[in-house]
């Protein structure tokens, strides 16, 4: 029977705090903190979406912090952490977009994504990102 290796502490912990930065980028409509959560060559694949590239990222979330997403709060929290590799994991989680005016999720804005994240320049950034429905 093989076993994953473990996180280090301070890893897991940096880790599991990417999809908090996540949620205030969002809370704050900041495309630039969003995309910073990249790595240069990140890529962002929504339902009907797909950016590559921190620029890109972030030209689409101003966009989308304008219109669409105006207003709108997201939550998320990790359900699973996997290491892939040497600076490489993959974390699950389960959340979604809140409304204006919202404080429940609804079962149909609930996801679940895929984040894999690689740890480059000393720190832990986003290659991809992935949602879809939770049901």
């Amino acid at each position: 029977m093989s076993t994953a290796p473990a996180i280090p502490g301070t890893d897991r912990a940096d880790i599991t705090a990417v999809p908090a930065r996540m949620v205030a980028a969002w809370a704050a409509h900041d495309a630039d903190a969003f995309a910073d959560l990249f790595a240069p060559d990140g890529t962002l694949i929504l339902p009907g979406v797909y950016q590559k590239g921190r620029d890109q990222i972030r030209e689409f979330m101003a966009t989308a912090y304008a219109g669409r997403y105006r207003g709108t709060r997201v939550t998320g929290s990790p359900i699973d952490v996997k290491v892939l590799g040497d600076g490489a994991v993959a974390v699950l989680t389960e959340g979604g977009v809140l409304a204006p005016g919202e404080t429940e999720l609804s079962d149909e804005a609930a996801i679940r994504a895929s984040w894999i994240l690689v740890k480059r320049e000393g720190r832990w950034q986003l290659a991809v990102y992935q949602n879809c429905p939770r049901d």
